[in-house]
């Protein structure tokens, strides 16, 4: 057993310790076998907990969650630290490093009076740091790991400051509506349809993101819906002595248009 003074509060140093002590021997052999590559999906998952808690404006549980975050941070740390690469401090010490350098409107003599300057600067010095001096270096900086749709805008994004955009959202519809005929063409061919398919996704994020809309929220969005309105649908179901499965197409017609017309009717009435 490892002794360790219990104490009423904790702090970030106790959390470095504590880790460092369940990876210790005598400390628990699950967090001794850890690696970067095991626990990868781990910090994935706790930082999408940590996501859910925000869209659920629910701070004790965003603290909760946080903490799960931070202890990611911390094994990650810990690794390295063992290894004699780097240390917790060293990450602390790096971050607030990159802080005062890129707010020189800040800590320095740069002027940037608006949110629009502010990332000016930012994207700047971000770029001189990295040496990304190309479009190339620009574009393929953006992590692949990314979810889709969200790497499909920042590339966009990126790409629109080297001239590759539309003019406006109806030239950018209008290539949407071109790829969709060229999928409608793949599906009567069977040829490339992961290839159309993919443009279609390609160029609707490209007019989400031009209309000032998050591709990546929208879509969970829309995802929530129909699964809301699946939900309300199976209720009624229920309610008429019957399961939703095996219903037929014309009742299930009718479930949808209820349930659509009821979630936006309760969607309408929400002060929020």
């Amino acid at each position: 057993m490892i002794e360790f003074e219990q104490k009423e509060r904790y702090t970030a140093a106790d959390l470095i310790r504590i880790v460092a002590l369940l990876r210790a021997p005598g400390g628990c052999p699950w967090d001794r076998e850890q690696t970067h590559r095991s626990i990868r999906m781990n910090f994935i998952e706790e930082t999408y907990e940590a996501v859910e808690a925000i869209d659920l404006a629910d701070p004790e549980l965003l603290c909760e969650e946080l903490g799960d975050v931070l202890l990611q941070v911390a094994l990650h740390c810990q690794m390295e630290a063992e290894a004699g690469r780097f240390t917790f401090d060293d990450v602390c010490d790096g971050i607030c490093k990159k802080l005062i350098y890129r707010h020189p409107h800040v800590f320095g003599d740069t002027v940037a009076a608006t949110t629009g300057e502010v990332l000016q600067n930012w994207n700047a010095l971000k770029n001189r740091e990295k040496g990304r001096d190309t479009a190339k270096a620009d574009l393929e900086s953006v992590p692949a790991c990314l979810p889709a749709l969200m790497r499909a805008a920042k590339v966009q994004k990126r790409a629109a400051g080297y001239g590759f955009a539309y003019p406006d959202i109806d030239a950018a519809l209008a290539d949407l509506e071109s790829e969709i005929a060229e999928l409608r063409a793949a599906i009567a061919s069977g040829e490339n349809l992961p290839g159309e398919a993919g443009d279609v996704l390609f160029s609707a994020v490209n007019v989400a993101r031009m209309a000032k809309v998050d591709a990546e929220e929208a879509l969970g969005q829309a995802t929530a819906r129909f699964t809301a309105r699946v939900a309300a649908c199976e209720a009624q179901a229920v309610a008429e002595g019957q399961p939703l499965k095996g219903t037929s197409p014309d009742a299930l017609d009718r479930y949808w248009r209820a349930a659509k017309q009821q979630l936006q009717s309760s969607e309408n009435r929400d002060p929020s």
